[in-house]
């Protein structure tokens, strides 16, 4: 996904149907208003896909955390978006794309769209400028909820969403100026199709960070050294939730085409399309396969994760890859699932739904992977722009985790983790039949 000022392939199929069999003339940008329709149409349906990804975060962080905390992470989740949503009005948007020219950000103001030459019969804009702004705004939202599922189930309410704050308002949308605002990452020729380093690493990196700085769970670890499982309480509804999100990737990657008005970029949304799929099947195949040969049993939960990892993967570069390659590219993301789970272990960093090594490690690959297929790209550009970006985020994320912990504080009492948010951060339960209630008669 590129600047919203990116020029928009024309579309001469559409075009001609337009001129024969409605007498209009294109316009000297060669743009028409067909064009324009199927444009804004696409930035919209694609948007509301992605905005269904946080119904799927919300289901598979609600059942991969214990029941006494499922009311908490399902606020946390409509609350982040809506966050995401006013602060991305009010900074992010033209901080992230107005007036970067080669820089490292945009300008200080709030988003007002501008659709006057369409009205006058000009469609050189390409898209109406609402639609552009839906879209970009759910990215923001999918940052942000990478980070509430690793913090989960110790993190209090408000310092999380201050937190939010500042991701969605700030960090976010000042290394996005960097790629796709035309920032000097742009200039560079770094390449990152739809997000796996600006959206999925990026969460990652502040998910990192915010799990150093506020510890483990309480006996997730144990004095002795061995780890102590704390499951989640409904792993179906964390499947519904994997699924969620693997349609809603259709939108993430697919929109990121940035247009529908010819017949080339409808092939290129259908590549798309079938590359993200097939990303995901071989990062589910990939964890099963490595699961059953390491612990002798398959692991749904890494299975999900491999399927997440698998979407992280491609994301950086959906559009170059043949359908055997994007396999490929998703088993390892899979793969590296697997692996990092353990290896956070060992170093005794919780990650309630294991987002690090599905977005952050993945992410990580996918950038750097986007050479083997696309001859453009350069490896040591993607290896710039992946330091970068991740030096920024740990440097912007720290100061801000830091900064709470020290004066509000970020954590929960030992004594409020152990009944559960549910009940210490809102006074009450998601299942109430089953819970501290269900012993009042």
């Amino acid at each position: 996904m590129n600047s919203p000022t990116k020029k928009i392939m024309t579309g001469t199929i559409v075009a001609t149907y337009f001129i024969l069999f409605t007498g209009a003339s294109a316009e000297a940008e060669g743009l028409t208003e067909t064009q324009y329709i199927f444009n804004t149409l696409s930035f919209l349906i694609h948007g509301f896909l992605v905005m269904f990804m946080a119904a799927g975060f919300a289901m598979l962080e609600s059942g991969l955390v214990r029941s006494k905390n499922t009311a908490t992470i399902c606020l946390k989740n409509i609350a982040l978006y809506s966050l995401a949503g006013l602060m991305f009005y009010l900074v992010g948007y033209n901080l992230m794309y107005l007036g970067v020219d080669g820089g490292f950000l945009g300008s200080f103001q709030a988003w007002v769209g501008d659709n006057s030459k369409a009205l006058n019969g000009k469609f050189s804009a390409g898209y109406a400028a609402e639609s552009d702004w839906f879209f970009q705004m759910v990215f923001v939202a999918t940052a942000a909820s990478i980070v509430s599922g690793t913090l989960a189930e110790r993190i209090r309410l408000w310092p999380f969403l201050a937190f939010v704050v500042v991701l969605t308002s700030l960090i976010y949308p000042i290394q996005g100026s960097w790629q796709w605002g035309g920032g000097w990452l742009s200039e560079a020729g770094f390449s990152d199709f739809a997000g796996s380093t600006l959206v999925h690493s990026v969460g990652g990196w502040a998910a990192l960070v915010g799990a150093l700085v506020l510890g483990a769970r309480k006996g997730k670890y144990q004095p002795n050294g061995d780890i102590h499982p704390l499951p989640g309480a409904n792993l179906p509804l964390a499947t519904l939730g994997t699924f969620i999100l693997w349609l809603g990737w259709f939108g993430f990657n697919g929109g990121s085409q940035l247009a529908l008005g010819s017949a080339a970029d409808a092939i290129a949304i259908a590549k798309i399309y079938i590359n993200t799929n097939i990303s995901a099947v071989g990062g589910v195949l990939a964890a099963m396969a490595l699961t059953q040969l390491i612990y002798k049993k398959v692991d749904l939960s890494m299975a999900l994760n491999g399927a997440i990892a698998g979407l992280v993967s491609i994301t950086a570069g959906p559009d170059t890859p043949t359908m055997g390659q994007a396999a490929l590219i998703g088993a390892v993301g899979g793969v590296l699932v697997v692996i990092l789970v353990p290896i956070l272990d060992k170093f005794k960093i919780d990650d309630v739904v294991g987002a690090i090594p599905a977005h952050l490690g993945a992410g990580i690959w996918g950038t750097l992977a986007v050479p083997l297929t696309n001859t453009e790209a350069s490896f040591l550009t993607q290896l710039l722009g992946v330091s970068a970006i991740g030096a920024f985020v740990i440097m912007t994320s720290t100061i801000t985790w830091l900064t709470l912990k020290y004066t509000i504080g970020i954590r929960v009492s030992e004594e409020d983790e152990i009944i559960g948010l549910d009940q210490s951060e809102l006074g009450m339960e998601a299942y109430p039949e089953f819970g501290r209630g269900s012993q009042i008669t």
